[in-house]
């Protein structure tokens, strides 16, 4: 072999070997930018009341990341909605919003104003539409003095943690509505 082609050969030697060490390198890097909360195991509990509203513990764990604690902060961004943003592990993972809008609305106009409601499914009554990242939920019979001529609604929406279940949100949307219909809000 000549000294040309001896050098050719290391060349593609190392170039495969700097291409294979890119590319584990790139790998390792991935699989650990890739890692997600949605994996890590749900060691906290979640309370049974949140914000002052009864909910079913097993039905907001389901649309939450996995941690070691959660928590739960109210808001009123304005004079027609309250929030109520679940952190787990001190990262904002879920929000569950009751917000007054016009008697003319329906569920399907009111979650036009909230992301990831697109391609919703519409319940056969027409009261909820539900995605797997977002819910909106009309109250039934829900009035008050400070909102004549207004109607009820309750939004759930899943935080930047990646997790998308519609399932888990159709159950977690009807059961916060009604949850809500029978609080202090609704009289």
């Amino acid at each position: 072999m000549s000294v040309r082609g001896s050098l050719r050969r290391h060349r593609f030697i190392g170039t495969a070997v700097s291409l294979s060490a890119t590319v584990i390198l790139a790998s390792s890097l991935s699989a650990c930018s890739g890692d997600s909360d949605d994996s890590a195991e749900k060691t906290y509990t979640v309370p049974a009341s949140l914000c002052g509203v009864a909910v079913d513990p097993s039905l907001v764990k389901a649309l939450l990341p996995g941690g070691d604690s959660v928590s739960s902060a109210p808001s009123k961004p304005n004079g027609g909605t309250a929030r109520c943003d679940v952190s787990v592990d001190d990262k904002a993972a879920l929000r569950l919003t009751q917000t007054w809008w016009g008697a003319r609305e329906s569920a399907t106009t009111v979650a036009q104003g909230y992301a990831d409601t697109d391609d919703g499914t519409v319940s056969d009554d027409g009261r909820f539409v539900y995605a797997g990242k977002a819910g909106v939920g009309k109250t039934a019979s829900c009035t008050s003095s400070e909102h004549p001529d207004q109607d009820l609604y309750t939004v759930v929406q899943v935080l930047g943690s990646g997790i998308d279940d519609q399932a888990a949100m159709k159950s977690l949307i009807t059961d916060y509505t009604k949850a809500v219909e029978r609080s202090a809000a609704c009289r």
